[in-house]
């Protein structure tokens, strides 16, 4: 059963089991009441019947109040598709026997193939012994289960997983939201999932206008995705033939290349003629985190740098702010795949590093994105911005960074009679030769030009007879 919630069908595995039952748990303002809701209003616009039973003293106006400000909210399906029982009065004056015999009622009533029940924490508090709850949550599942309805447990507190309600049922949906540094972060995790290879551990999601968004953990997400077309030996143009001269025709196709060096070395501007190399065969993406879509065609234009036409190019910008990094990666990959983008110039890898909560995570998340983009037939070139000017050393947002990569581009800003002389060079191509001489590096206003060799007293690099820098 799909529950309409995006990205959280791809961790359940496919969605809920018919006719199963689970335990939504989690503090209060976790989410579970607009989890919960989502998944009503989602079910009802499918054409199912649901029926949320509440336990909470406060009426359903207070509900369809807050409810009426997300997109999901339709109070057409009110009373109609989902209908809202309040059983607080019957469980203080009848007590727990009451509600599964209301409960086995008003299920059959309506024909309901979704029961939530929100105020499990209640039912347990008018419980005189385990057994007794045990009893209770039994009782409910095997009457939803005999007409193939599913059951959802609300709960505001975290229950153990000894608690005899988890014992009882088939999963358990953990929310959480937790403080870092001075921003809250919202995850997710299945801590049970009877039957289903459900993907474990921590998700990151988010509560918007839209209700709530799920992402699932990158590395995991495409653990078991099936490779793409076979590795082609073609060449991709870099946009500057200067240095296409240097590396036998372009980068090689579906590769992966880091730009590294500080500031004002011209990064950027090498993406930028990269990009304008974009066509209705080759689709082009930038996808940034400082400048925005306008400045960055000002930039070209200044530049003398035509960039495609919409819709062979395309620009994504997510500001630096809060971003979520499992948010991004999905992003990013889901554009790439809608719009079949085969040219991508990442800058730069700063963005994804702020983002991440939890930095030793980037070496699988950045590895499993440079993958997916392979397999995706993408050629891909990100920037990585180094806070000194650099030795022949580069050190990446992660240590395994050069093996993530398969080409890396060195560019540099020596310093020379007290003024500051540009260079680039081409430190790493992985199964392919290249010219291995530091270049001289101008920015003009046809954008890069590359020119001739740098001398050995400026250049501070030596060769190898191995091709490296």
């Amino acid at each position: 059963m799909s529950s309409g919630i995006p990205g959280l069908d791809r961790i359940l595995d496919g969605g809920f089991i018919e006719g199963a039952s689970y335990i939504v748990q989690g503090r209060p303002g976790a989410g579970k009441t607009i989890l919960s809701n989502q998944i009503a209003f989602a079910r009802a616009a499918a054409g199912a019947k649901v029926l949320y039973v509440t336990l909470l003293a406060e009426t359903h106006e207070r509900l369809f109040q807050a409810l009426s400000t997300l997109d999901f909210y339709d109070g057409d399906k009110v009373g109609q598709q989902i209908v809202y029982l309040s059983v607080f009065q019957a469980l203080r004056d009848e007590g727990l026997d009451a509600i599964v015999k209301l409960l086995r009622n008003e299920t059959k009533r309506h024909g309901a193939t979704l029961l939530v029940f929100d105020g499990l924490l209640n039912a347990r508090d008018h419980a005189d012994t385990d057994l007794d709850v045990k009893t209770f949550v039994a009782e409910i599942q095997s009457q939803a289960a005999f007409v193939g309805c599913t059951v959802l447990f609300l709960t505001s507190t975290r229950l153990e997983d000894s608690s005899p309600e988890h014992t009882m049922v088939d999963g358990v949906i953990d929310l959480s939201d937790e403080l870092f540094g001075v921003r809250t972060m919202r995850r997710l995790q299945i801590r049970k999932s009877r039957g289903t290879a459900s993907l474990g551990g921590l998700h990151q999601f988010e509560i918007s206008g839209k209700g709530i968004t799920v992402y699932p953990r990158l590395e995991q997400a495409y653990a078991l995705y099936k490779p793409g077309a076979a590795p082609s030996s073609a060449r991709v143009s870099t946009g500057c033939a200067d240095l296409d001269l240097l590396i036998q025709g372009g980068f090689p196709d579906a590769s992966v290349t880091m730009l590294a060096g500080p500031a004002g070395s011209g990064k950027t501007t090498f993406g930028l003629h990269f990009l304008s190399m974009g066509s209705a065969q080759e689709p082009a993406l930038h996808f940034g985190f400082f400048e925005t879509p306008a400045r960055l065609r000002m930039k070209a234009d200044k530049l003398g740098i035509e960039l495609p036409p919409e819709p062979f190019f395309d620009i994504v910008w997510n500001p630096i702010a809060e971003n979520l990094l499992d948010k991004l990666g999905h992003q990013l990959l889901d554009h790439v795949q809608k719009n079949k983008i085969r040219r991508l110039f990442i800058d730069g890898l700063g963005g994804f590093e702020r983002a991440a909560i939890q930095r030793e995570r980037l070496t699988e998340f950045l590895g499993t994105l440079a993958n997916q983009l392979r397999e995706l037939g993408v050629t891909t070139v990100l920037t990585w911005e180094l806070s000194e000017i650099p030795t022949t050393a580069v050190t990446g947002p992660t240590p395994q960074m050069s093996a993530i990569i398969d080409n890396l581009i060195l560019f540099r800003q020596i310093e020379k009679e007290h003024d500051l002389e540009r260079t680039i060079a081409v430190q790493k191509m992985r199964d392919s030769h290249f010219v291995t001489t530091t270049r001289k590096l101008d920015i003009t206003d046809k954008g890069l030009n590359i020119g001739g060799r740098l001398s050995h007293e400026h250049s501070g690099v030596t060769t190898n007879n191995s091709g490296g820098i």
